[in-house]
């Protein structure tokens, strides 16, 4: 089965119609979609739509760009992770994008987040924009290899591709290797090593060609998948199955989880 490794079902764009999401992924061959914390305040949506649905696993964090809510500690992420449906820790992370002034306050939330993931042994689900040295930097202070995790959405080049898998992460392709213009992203899905690489959809945003401006949905990583096979040369069931087993070799309790 395939894994969407990314996505915000508890997002408005999405969380009226997750019966009908539902159904599509199993249409697809979509056994399993991660439904990623971006705010303390939202994180009982995330956690419920796990509980009520087997397909659906569940993440702790906040994003790097949420204002105005409460700042977790590393005590409270690593209380809030206990929970059975709860995978890894993140989002977290850098983003220089949307703040270009580089806050010191978002480079210690990621701290945060990294000492919790060490604490409770949780895989980490890192964002990075615009950041590249400052997000490898803190990785490597904070000896986030100890636990490892996914670099989601990846979008840099090589270089900083590279250096992520010596850290030993993973790298997680999303709709964008379907666009003609990334050329970068393009060249990393053909050189990252079959047993480091995932997908995701990053849903609702970032719908793969043919879905492109449209809403995303979990269903539709089986695009990704299939565009990653493509610029490889290999068929789609080999990805498939290749990034289906990454997901829960990094993730060894989540298979048990999921519904058959």
């Amino acid at each position: 089965m395939l894994v969407d490794s990314h996505c915000h079902l508890d997002f408005p764009a999405l969380s009226q119609r997750v019966s009908e999401i539902v159904a599509a992924m199993t249409r697809n061959g979509v056994g399993c979609a991660v439904c990623i914390g971006v705010t303390l305040e939202d994180l009982p949506r995330v956690i419920a739509l796990a509980e009520h649905w087997p397909q659906i696993l569940a993440t702790v964090g906040v994003h790097p760009d949420a204002e105005g809510g409460r700042e977790p500690s590393c005590e409270d992420i690593v209380k809030l992770v206990q929970h059975p449906r709860v995978i890894a820790i993140g989002e977290t992370g850098l983003d220089y994008y949307w703040h270009k002034d580089m806050p010191e306050w978002q480079r210690e939330r990621f701290r945060n987040h990294i000492r919790a993931a060490r604490v409770a042994g949780k895989p980490l689900v890192i964002h990075m924009r615009e950041a590249a040295d400052d997000t490898l930097r803190l990785l490597v202070e904070e000896r986030a290899s100890d636990v490892g995790g996914i670099m989601h959405c990846f979008t840099e080049g090589w270089s900083i591709a590279r250096q992520a898998l010596d850290l030993g992460f993973h790298l997680s392709l999303s709709g964008i290797v379907t666009f003609k213009n990334a050329s970068g992203v393009r060249d990393v899905a053909q050189r990252v090593p079959l047993d480091r690489l995932l997908v995701e959809t990053d849903s609702p945003y970032l719908a793969p060609v043919p879905f492109r401006g449209k809403t995303n949905q979990p269903a539709y990583v089986r695009y990704v998948a299939e565009e990653v096979a493509r610029l490889r040369g290999v068929p789609s069931e080999e990805v498939v199955a290749a990034t289906s087993e990454n997901f829960f070799r990094l993730f060894p309790d989540a298979r048990s989880k999921v519904a058959p």
